[in-house]
């Protein structure tokens, strides 16, 4: 999918469904630079193996897992569970985990309202438009990616190197 496919069909519908304070461009920033971080927008799945096959532990675009902050956490910390709870009526999910995760591999809207209460649970601001490290820093602390933590130093490197050409497309792409 293209971007303004991804923000037309998901990151819109999505942040309609929130608090109207949750809709800024650093929050769309950061949906479509994760997003293009953890599938390109092309996998609901996670890819694993060799050769790479949909059967990972993470799903949607922004791959979380079941016991993840995506999933799990935002529904039942103290800054997002309300939100959440209305967005799984509005999807017409049941609040448990195994059915969200179930849901987020196919509603392109709930997995994208969750991705965004996840960035809200983290007590920080959102970086500034334009602060791509704060925003690496955001990415690292929120969806704690394990190619990066168990990765080595050059595939650390590489990472680092693919967040940042992400970040530009998205800046790119929410500054049309």
């Amino acid at each position: 999918m293209t971007l303004s496919e991804i923000i037309k069909t998901a990151i819109n519908p999505a942040l309609a469904l929130l608090p109207a304070n949750m809709d800024t461009p650093e929050a769309r920033i950061m949906l479509l630079a994760i997003g293009l971080q953890e599938s390109r927008f092309e996998h609901r799945r996670q890819m694993v193996g060799n050769p790479p096959r949909p059967t990972g532990p993470a799903k949607s675009f922004w791959q979380g897992e079941q016991g993840g902050g995506m999933v799990h956490g935002v529904r039942l910390h103290a800054a997002t569970s309300a939100a959440a709870a209305r967005l799984y009526q509005a999807r017409g999910v049941q609040a448990r985990d195994a059915a969200i995760w179930d849901a987020i591999e196919h509603d392109d809207v709930l997995a994208a309202g969750l991705a965004r209460l996840l960035l809200w649970s983290d007590p920080g601001r959102l970086p500034a438009v334009g602060d791509e490290q704060g925003a690496w820093a955001l990415y690292l602390r929120t969806w704690r990616p394990g190619a990066y933590e168990r990765g080595s130093l050059a595939q650390r490197a590489e990472l680092r190197a693919k967040w940042g050409r992400n970040y530009a497309l998205a800046m790119d792409e929410v500054a049309r």
